[in-house]
């Protein structure tokens, strides 16, 4: 097997700029209407949105690397990280250290890319870690860099990396690159396609001894964020761990050749996907006000409690939905009075009730709206399918 970087055209890549046209007007009007979008929200609002974006952002791509993170100990550190008041919420080592790597992403998104961010990045991203030999700083171990699946006796090579003896000069010419291609170098491509290289070109060196898919994905982050001039909030790793078998399929074609326009077209359909996804944490953020102005002074404390941290897990409320156990569990109210607030939430039109009895769950109001799975297809069209 010969791997792109192996080619004598890399990292030369090529692709049809006319296949990823549509994708990248549609990108730049979704985020102009994100902006418009966000200045109506209420400065509380738009801190909620930050942290929620970025602690997705965190817990998500960790998950795509199999890391299952706990999101109250993610989103205190990231409060923390933010200079926020944060509550007491204990934190691992691995939470404390994707947090503060995902706001550092946040406030150096304008930074060119040097190799001590990097560094940085990946301290931070392995924080607590002993296995790994060499952190925060490029691999140096002779033994070649896989990524295999299947059984230890016989294992399945998706992709093997450049040796680590030429990697500071393979990420010398990447830096060199990435920086040349931003608004303002010399060489400037469009948003999506210089994030959608930056990610491929990252994850074909795969630098590092582990954090390499994390950390690529934040530099697409980055690419994005500065094309647009701004942060992106684009929820791209929870897309890509909603699609997570077809990126690591997307990968592995796309390291085979210098050729690149289906891993483009693919990257593109994501990046659209994920920017509808942040659209409606916004389109939510604007109805729970709405629900909150309407229902300002008509609750208890209890029934503002539970409804305040339903608001919390957002748009889907509770998993399942809210319970007259939940409820009680929540306020310390007996049954009877559990009931009682309950059936007056539902009246003013803050839930809505499903099922009878002790299958009785609620929900908010407030409506759900679906995220379609958005493709390229072979004219540059975008297409819109399944609803996640």
């Amino acid at each position: 097997m010969t791997w792109n970087w192996q080619q004598p055209d890399w990292p030369e890549f090529s692709w049809d700029e006319n296949r990823l046209k549509r994708a990248e007007e549609e990108f730049l009007v979704g985020s102009g209407a994100f902006a418009g979008a966000v200045k109506h929200l209420a400065e509380n609002d738009r801190e909620q949105l930050m942290i929620e974006a970025i602690s997705t952002e965190a817990l998500t791509t960790s998950e795509i690397e199999g890391e299952v993170l706990n999101r109250a100990s993610v989103q205190s550190s990231i409060r923390k990280a933010l200079g926020f008041a944060a509550d007491k919420t204990r934190a691992r080592p691995a939470e404390r250290g994707i947090a503060e790597m995902m706001v550092d992403v946040y406030h150096s998104f304008a930074t060119p890319l040097t190799h001590d961010m990097l560094f940085r990045w990946h301290r931070m991203l392995l924080k607590g870690r002993r296995d790994i030999a060499t952190v925060g700083h490029y691999r140096t171990s002779g033994e070649a860099m896989q990524v295999v699946s299947g059984r230890v006796d016989l294992p399945r090579v998706h992709f093997e990396a450049p040796p680590a003896s030429g990697l500071s000069k393979q990420m010398t010419r990447f830096i060199d690159w990435f920086n040349r291609t931003a608004p303002d170098g010399d060489g400037s491509l469009p948003a999506v396609t210089r994030a959608g290289i930056a990610h491929l070109y990252f994850e074909s060196i795969h630098p590092f001894e582990d954090g390499n898919g994390r950390i690529g994905r934040a530099i697409s982050e980055k690419a994005l964020s500065q094309c647009l001039g701004q942060r992106a909030l684009t929820a791209m790793a929870a897309t890509i761990l909603i699609r997570r078998k077809a990126y690591y399929a997307a990968l592995a074609a796309a390291n085979k050749d210098n050729e690149i326009t289906s891993w483009l077209a693919w990257f593109a359909g994501i990046t659209i996907e994920a920017q509808h996804r942040t659209a409606t944490r916004v389109e939510f953020l604007i109805d729970k006000t709405k629900l909150l102005d309407h229902l300002r002074g008509r609750l208890n404390e209890r029934q503002e409690k539970t409804l305040l941290r339903m608001l919390r897990e957002g748009p889907d409320g509770f998993a399942g939905g809210l319970s007259a156990g939940n409820y009680q569990t929540i306020t310390g109210a007996s049954s009877a009075t559990s009931t009682r607030d309950l059936a007056d939430l539902v009246a003013k039109g803050a839930l809505q009730r499903t099922g009878e009895r002790r299958h009785a769950r609620y929900q908010l109001t407030i409506p759900l709206r679906p995220i379609s799975a958005v493709t390229l297809d072979k004219n540059g069209e975008l297409r819109l399918t399944s609803k996640t």
